[in-house]
């Protein structure tokens, strides 16, 4: 019973922290793109615009949560709350540091890519109960996206797994203190990287919500408190592809000087900086250059690679 208040307790604050932490993402990313686009950014609300976020999420709860009249109401109203949950819930295994974790898994890293795929789900749930031609494609496209970039991005994960001989995130981090594995895998993390963009559905692979084809996508017809949940859980989301890349590819918490923590979280930060960046840098694909690039390149690569290490750790 202890355990289990202790555990409780553990994943509260993990939670709450991850929320206050994806808050001050949507702060960055609007200062981000301002002065990428020669501006400043938020201004008005707060030094520097701080609280715009908070005018932001008070304009949303404020206003009306319409559904439409055509839709199925019950899966219109779990695809925000599945999306929402799934994205929480991969913090449960993930190590910030030593001793800052929820609970260590033994398959931990399975169990993140199990949670993670939940918003394929979510996201299909949404555009099929929207009763929206608009928000059925995009929910189409976001399934078909998301299994395609599943394939590489699981394949980039296996010599990972090889390397460590665990699937435990914390040995895995505990695997990489002498050197990353970023330094034996420089191909498996290029590929995790670019497989971890299209599922996080960011720029250049935002097919499934592209507003000058689909208007908004897959939410179109969310209002209020439903659409911040989907607005929420697309940057829970790619906080966790960063955490993620960072655990398995970057060493986790390992470093010199600075607490253990600092460094994962200065290694994630780094991670969705970039992220951010190629946001605003890259133009859209179209959907056949989006399917074209990852059958035809990312996933052959992807093979290589894991060929390459397997015959290296068996010949070591």
């Amino acid at each position: 019973m202890i355990n289990f208040i202790i555990i409780l307790i553990k994943a509260i604050l993990v939670l709450a922290f991850v929320s206050v932490s994806v808050m001050f993402l949507v702060y960055l990313e609007r200062k981000i793109s301002g002065h990428i686009q020669v501006r400043y950014g938020p201004m008005r609300v707060g030094w520097h615009g701080a609280l715009q976020l908070i005018a932001d999420a008070g304009k949303l709860l404020m206003k009306e949560d319409l559904v439409p009249r055509a839709a199925d109401k019950w899966l219109f109203f779990c695809a925000p709350v599945l999306i929402f949950v799934s994205a929480y819930l991969a913090y449960l295994v993930i190590p910030f540091s030593p001793r800052i974790f929820v609970k260590d898994l033994n398959i931990g890293l399975l169990y993140l890519i199990g949670v993670t795929s939940l918003t394929v789900l979510a996201i299909l749930m949404a555009g099929w109960s929207s009763n929206n031609k608009y928000a059925l494609l995009g929910g189409f496209r976001s399934v078909a996206q998301i299994v395609s970039y599943e394939v590489p991005l699981i394949l980039s994960i296996i010599p990972v797994i090889m390397l460590a001989d665990s699937m435990s995130l914390l040995k895995i981090v505990e695997a990489q203190k002498g050197l990353p594995f970023i330094v034996l895998q420089p191909l498996g993390f290029l590929i995790y990287f670019i497989a971890a963009i299209a599922e996080a559905n960011r720029t250049p692979f935002d097919i499934p919500e592209a507003e000058s084809e689909l208007v908004a996508g897959y939410n179109v017809e969310y209002s209020g408190m439903k659409f911040a949940m989907f607005f929420f859980a697309e940057y829970i989301n790619m906080l966790t592809v960063c955490a993620f890349a960072a655990t398995i590819f970057l060493g986790g918490w390992h470093g010199p000087l600075i607490p253990p923590v600092i460094w994962f979280f200065l290694k994630t930060y780094f991670l969705v900086f970039i992220l951010m960046w190629v946001r605003w840098t890259f133009p859209r694909l179209r959907v056949d250059q989006l399917m074209n690039f990852c059958w035809k390149f990312l996933l052959p690569l992807a093979f290589i690679n894991l060929l390459l290490t397997a015959a290296w750790v068996v010949l070591r």
